[in-house]
């Protein structure tokens, strides 16, 4: 990639967070990193390369492309970065260049207040290890970040030794500790919060959510208010940790676990490899070919190619849905392995959420794939598949009618080519001899007008449309098919039929059946907003045609005005408030001084200027 494609990709990344990987023309990952938002991070190693560092401009220097996977929070993201880091040892994490080996959280089991801290191996001296992760900067931020969200200490002061010597720290008063030095703090309190604690570093996040909830709902029962709501506080910092922490948990050793999105121009597979429990890496598949075969279908063909002939099969496969011939293929990964490989479709619990972040990464891949142009052609084959079009429409023409009485009919009729609105062909129409408001007559004339002018060569209504929109019913559709059929021109017709919120809710066909549209959402809109756009523009000319009959009728009751005076004095003051406002002077300026005169004396009767 050039640096310009690497920057346009930088910032089409989402604000979510997520791990990003670094790699040169080889394809070496020469540096792993995570953000909460990484189109903001990722962006900046191609903004500004001034105010990097040197390392940075060099580590840049030799990006030749880059990839990322989504998390679901800050601390899976952490987590997946260890990972990352540990599997590939890119050349620019320096944390990695330690020759003390890859850190472990230990936790001393063994004392009376266990403290969690980071060690260089894992020997065998009745301590918990956890780990190894990628850097100690990491590991630390680990240890930091739990101790937090549980109020475990983080100061010098050990215990038993120093309870009831000091007054408690800052970090109590700020709430980020529960303050274990004061004498009212038990040990059997504490060792429950490591408890906690040792779930969290092993993905067993529901299982501590379930007995904070249960301990909150109790304390809340027997009226113990502060209690619960210190119960309630520690709750929501678990939550914010990821509650859905999945690169931990959920996983079980080498675990692949497949998603797929089908898109309005692309779709995407995703197949999420873990490792030990650990999210490893990520392959993704774009396909371009709209998708239109049953999600089964597509999963099975897609899981297929993609095991077929692979010498490393995992020892679980999660797919999204059920497969017709699951245990069939189950059957021969398991011959090719030489071992068996389950296959299976999570129901509950963190295998389902496993599966969500594979479609999440699945969706965020296809989505920021697609092009504006390729969504817009998408969207236009769907719509004219469902109105059995033998083309893809491009061109849409919409009209609308309105009326106050028998006066001031008017109609619109608005122009949208691939969705957008192309206000150059808006039309706008009075319409005549009508002695009484009749929205199918209207819709007969202003159509008749419309083509005729197309049949006469008119420039202006030089292009047929590929669709006729009528906002209203059955009526106008038939309406407009028989004009069309008198003057021998074929044009797909149908109606925008609202629903009781004056919503678009349905297409109907000249033969009456309706078209729903509500099941997709893309279409439902274009179509609403089309239909928006015609109403608009026909009552903002109702408007001003009615204002300027006002206008009209307002200055032709003056004797000496008729319809000349009248517009070339609207050309000379623009507003009939100005023509009041006007001395006999100015509207000498405008008509002759006898009219000035009649306009003059016709606004000030009383006197007023």
């Amino acid at each position: 990639m050039t640096k310009d494609q690497l920057k346009e990709k930088a910032h089409s990344l989402p604000l979510s967070p997520g791990v990003y990987i670094m790699m040169d023309k080889s394809n070496t990952v020469i540096y792993v990193g995570k953000s909460r938002a990484l189109k903001n991070r990722v962006s900046q190693y191609f903004a500004d390369l001034a105010s990097h560092t040197s390392k940075t401009r060099a580590m840049v220097s030799q990006i030749d492309h880059f990839d990322y996977i989504l998390a679901d929070s800050e601390f899976e993201a952490l987590v997946l970065e260890n990972s990352l880091i540990k599997r590939h040892k890119p050349k620019y994490n320096i944390l990695l260049k330690d020759d003390k080996g890859y850190p472990y959280i230990r936790l001393s089991v063994k004392e009376e207040y266990p403290r969690f801290t980071l060690a260089n191996q894992a020997p065998n001296d009745g301590a918990r290890y956890f780990g190894p992760y990628g850097s100690r900067g990491s590991s630390a931020e680990i240890i930091r970040t739990i101790s937090r969200a549980l109020r475990l200490p983080t100061c010098s002061r050990r215990f038993p030794r120093d309870i009831g010597k000091q007054r408690p720290c800052l970090e109590h008063h700020i709430g980020s500790c529960d303050g274990w030095c004061r004498e009212c703090m038990t040990r059997e309190q504490y060792q429950e919060r490591i408890r906690q604690a040792v779930r969290l570093l092993d993905g067993k996040f529901s299982d501590v959510e379930q007995e904070l909830e249960a301990e909150m709902q109790k304390a809340s029962e027997e009226l113990r208010f502060e209690n619960a709501a210190e119960l309630r506080d520690r709750l929501r910092a678990i939550q914010l940790l990821g509650t859905r922490q999945k690169v931990v948990a959920g996983a079980g050793p080498d675990v692949d676990v497949a998603g797929f999105y089908r898109g309005e121009a692309k779709s995407c597979f995703v197949v999420l490899h873990f490792l030990q429990g650990q999210l490893a890496d990520r392959d993704t598949e774009l396909l371009p070919t709209p998708m239109e075969e049953d999600e089964q279908e597509i999963i099975s063909s897609l899981v297929s190619q993609y095991y077929a002939g692979r010498g490393n099969l995992p020892k679980r496969i999660y797919l999204p849905c059920q497969v017709e011939d699951q245990q069939a293929l189950q059957q021969l990964l398991t011959e090719n392995a030489g071992r068996r490989v389950e296959i299976s479709v999570p129901q509950r619990g963190e295998r389902v959420r496993l599966v969500e972040l594979a479609r999440k990464n699945a969706a965020d891949e296809a989505e920021r794939a697609t092009t504006r142009e390729e969504r817009t052609s998408r969207l236009m084959e769907l719509l004219g598949s469902m109105l059995g079009l033998p083309e893809t429409p491009h061109r849409f023409e919409a009209y609308d009618i309105s009326n106050t009485g028998a006066a001031d009919i008017v109609a619109s009729m608005t122009v949208h080519v691939d969705g957008k609105p192309l206000k150059k062909d808006y039309r706008r129409f009075h319409l005549r001899d009508m002695d009484n408001p009749d929205d199918y007559a209207s819709m007969e004339q202003v159509l008749t007008r419309r083509f005729k002018r197309y049949l006469d060569g008119d420039e202006k209504f030089g292009t047929l449309p590929d669709v006729l929109l009528m906002d209203g019913g059955l009526g106008q559709v038939t309406v407009a098919v028989q004009v069309l059929q008198q003057m021998g021109l074929h044009v797909p017709v149908f109606g925008m039929v609202k629903d009781n919120r004056h919503r678009t809710r349905a297409l109907v066909a000249p033969d009456g059946s309706e078209i729903g549209i509500q099941s997709n959402q893309a279409i439902f809109s274009l179509i609403g907003r089309i239909q928006e756009e015609t109403h608009r523009f026909a009552i903002t000319f109702h408007r001003e045609s009615h204002a300027k009959n006002t206008v009209a009728s307002s200055l032709e009751q003056i004797p000496g005005v008729g319809q000349v005076r009248r517009k070339a004095l609207m050309k000379h003051f623009k507003s009939l408030k100005a023509i009041k406002a006007a001395d006999y002077e100015e509207l000498c300026k405008a008509v002759p001084k006898g009219t000035a005169a009649a306009v003059y004396e016709y606004f000030h009767k009383d006197g007023s200027k």
